[in-house]
C-alpha cells in the first residue's frame, strides 16, 4: 500500500470481509436461512460483487437503498419503509421481491398497487434486545411494526410473510433463542398461515465464539415447526471488523491531559458513536502514554476516545480506528466543511483500489 496515501481514509480489507461472508455461508447451508444485506448499515457497493457471492439479496429502508441493492448487488430485493410515499411504491413495485409494510393502515392502502408481488407486514412482538433506548423497538409509544394481533389477523390473506426486527448488537444466543421462543408462542396461529418470515439483523453471528451450529440448529427448528422460509436481515454482521478509518495527527494539545487532534471528525465521519456516546475501537498497542484523541471539527465533544498506548503520538503519527465499516460510510457528512474520507478497497490478491476521493466540488454540488 502507498504509505503516502492521503489521510482520511476507509480502508476496507476484502479478506476480512471474506472471513464474514464465510459464516454466512454456513448459516445458509445449516440451517436454510437466506440472508439478505441491510443496506442501512453498509451501502458501498464497490465490494458488492464479493458480497452477493455469499447472500440472498438487500433489505432497505428507503427507495433509493432499495434501487441501489437491485441495480448493484442483484438477486432478491426487499423493500422496507416505515412510511411509503405514493411515488415510493409507484417506483418500487416494480423492482422488489418483497414489499414489507410498517402498518396495517399503509398496507390497505397500497396492497392494489403491489399485491402482484410478495407483500409483508412487520409486527411489533413487545420484545427486544438493545442496549440503547433510542434504538429500542419496544420502546413506549414505539411506532415500529403493529402490534394489535387483531389488526395481523385481519389482513393476513393479503400477506404472504412477517417481518420482526427486535434485535439490537445482540451477540448473546440465549437471548436470542429465549426470544424466539417467546415469539412462537405469541405468534403461533399467525405463523402458521404465511410463507416466509424475517427475523431482522442485530444478530452478531459472525462475532468469534459465537456458537454458530447451535443458532443454525434453532433457525432450522424454527423453520421446520412453522414451514416458513427465514430470512435474517444482517448489516453489521456481514462486514464487522472489515474496515479502519485511517488517520494522521494533525496536532497535539495539552490541557492537563494530552489531546491528539487527527484530520477526522467522529461527528462527520463515525458519527453513530457520538450518538450513541461509545469510544471508538483503535487498533494499537497498549502501554503508558496516555492521550485524549479528539477529531478537528468545532464540536467540543468531537472526541474518538482516550487512550493507553505503548507508543508516543506526534504530529504525523498515523491512527487507525478499526471496525469502522457499519453505520459510517452511509452516514458521512459535510458538517464544517470537512473532507470526506475516501473510500479505498483492498481486494483479495492485496492489490488496493481507492474507490472514491471527495472533492471541494462534492462538497458544492450536495449544498447546491
Amino acid at each position: 500500500m502507498n504509505k503516502e496515501m492521503e489521510t482520511p481514509y476507509y480502508l476496507i480489507d476484502e479478506k476480512k470481509l471474506l472471513k464474514n461472508l464465510k459464516k454466512i455461508q454456513h448459516v445458509r447451508d445449516h440451517s436454510g436461512a437466506k440472508l439478505v444485506l441491510a443496506l442501512k448499515c453498509f451501502s458501498t457497493w464497490s465490494v458488492f460483487d464479493l458480497m452477493s457471492k455469499y447472500m440472498d439479496g438487500t433489505t432497505s429502508s428507503s427507495f433509493f437503498e432499495a434501487k441501489l441493492g437491485y441495480e448493484k448487488f442483484g438477486k432478491e430485493t426487499h423493500a422496507f419503509s416505515v412510511a411509503y410515499s405514493a411515488d415510493d411504491i409507484k417506483a418500487l413495485k416494480n423492482i422488489s421481491d418483497k414489499i414489507i409494510f410498517n402498518s396495517v393502515s399503509q398496507l390497505k392502502m397500497f396492497y392494489n398497487e403491489v399485491k402482484h408481488i410478495k407483500v409483508g407486514l412487520r409486527i411489533n412482538p413487545g420484545i427486544s434486545y438493545s442496549h440503547f433506548d433510542l434504538a429500542d423497538t419496544a420502546r413506549k409509544y414505539s411506532r415500529l411494526g403493529v402490534i394489535s394481533e387483531r389488526d395481523i389477523i385481519s389482513v393476513l390473506d393479503n400477506i404472504s410473510g412477517l417481518m420482526f426486527h427486535y434485535n439490537c448488537e445482540n451477540d448473546d444466543f440465549e437471548s436470542f433463542s429465549g426470544m424466539l421462543d417467546k415469539l412462537a408462542e405469541k405468534y403461533k396461529k399467525v405463523l402458521n398461515k404465511v410463507e416466509w418470515v424475517s427475523l431482522g439483523g442485530g444478530l452478531y453471528f459472525t462475532k468469534d465464539e459465537y456458537p454458530l451450529d447451535e443458532f443454525c440448529k434453532k433457525l432450522k427448528s424454527f423453520s421446520e415447526e412453522y414451514n416458513v422460509q427465514i430470512y435474517l436481515e444482517p448489516g453489521e454482521a456481514a462486514i464487522t471488523e472489515s474496515c479502519e478509518l485511517v488517520t494522521k495527527v494533525l496536532d497535539i494539545v495539552k490541557n492537563i491531559k494530552d489531546i491528539a487532534i487527527v484530520d477526522a471528525s467522529i461527528e462527520a465521519h463515525m458519527l453513530d458513536l457520538l450518538i450513541y456516546r461509545t469510544p471508538a475501537k483503535i487498533n494499537a498497542k497498549a502501554g503508558g502514554n496516555r492521550y485524549i484523541i479528539a477529531g478537528r471539527s468545532c464540536l467540543a465533544g468531537d472526541i474518538f476516545g482516550e487512550y493507553k498506548l505503548a507508543d508516543k503520538l506526534e504530529i504525523g503519527s498515523i491512527v487507525h480506528f478499526i471496525d469502522a465499516a457499519g453505520y459510517t460510510m452511509v452516514k458521512k457528512n459535510w458538517f464544517n466543511g470537512l473532507k470526506m474520507p475516501s473510500i479505498v478497497v483492498k481486494r483479495l490478491d492485496e492489490r488496493v483500489e481507492i474507490i472514491k476521493e471527495f472533492l471541494y466540488n462534492d462538497f458544492l454540488k450536495d449544498l447546491s
